[in-house]
């Protein structure tokens, strides 16, 4: 394997890795945090939720940036393949879900950092704010579906590299004779 091979594969591991982290922390949000909510009140909510999101504003901002250059960078390695679209989905996906976080999800964030005292309006904004989770969970599922779905396009094209080539959709179908062998 080539340098320049290795560090395309290292890449496209970054990119991955990265996509199952947002995964993992947005379904066990889903799993284990959101069922609690309807026992937060505005005397505990503060703890159990504010430091929390605090520290992964901090650490998924800057993960974001890594998965944008990553993912521009497998794209552009791979604009000649039918491989491409993987990464473009990536790509995109990361900026809606960026811009349905800094539009609907920072604002409910920074009214629960500065303290909800009305027990109505913490309601409120932890019903709103679950809502728009669930749709990022599931723009981070996409993310990660489209990256499972590039490495399994890489082994099929890796197991079937003769037979019938499919070059649209940059796959390879073995002949009658691989496939009985």
């Amino acid at each position: 394997m080539k340098r320049g091979d290795l560090l395309h594969l290292g890449n496209a591991c970054l990119l991955f890795l990265c996509v199952s982290m947002y995964l993992g922390t947005g379904w066990s949000l889903i799993l284990f945090t959101f069922p609690i909510a309807p026992q937060l009140t505005v005397d505990n909510y503060y703890l159990q939720f504010v430091p929390q999101v605090q520290a992964a504003t901090r650490f998924f901002t800057g993960m974001t940036l890594v998965m944008l250059l990553s993912a521009v960078g497998l794209a552009w390695r791979e604009r000649r393949t039918a491989l491409r679209w993987y990464p473009l989905m990536v790509l995109l996906v990361v900026v809606v879900a960026t811009l349905l976080t800094r539009i609907f999800i920072f604002p409910y964030n920074d009214e629960m950092a500065a303290g909800i005292t009305s027990p109505e309006r913490l309601t409120e904004v932890l019903g709103a704010w679950m809502r728009m989770n669930r749709i990022r969970v599931g723009l981070w599922t996409v993310q990660w579906l489209s990256m499972l779905g590039y490495f399994v396009h890489r082994v099929l094209r890796a197991e079937h590299p003769a037979g019938l080539r499919l070059p649209r959709y940059g796959l390879s179908i073995p002949t009658h004779r691989e496939r009985h062998a």
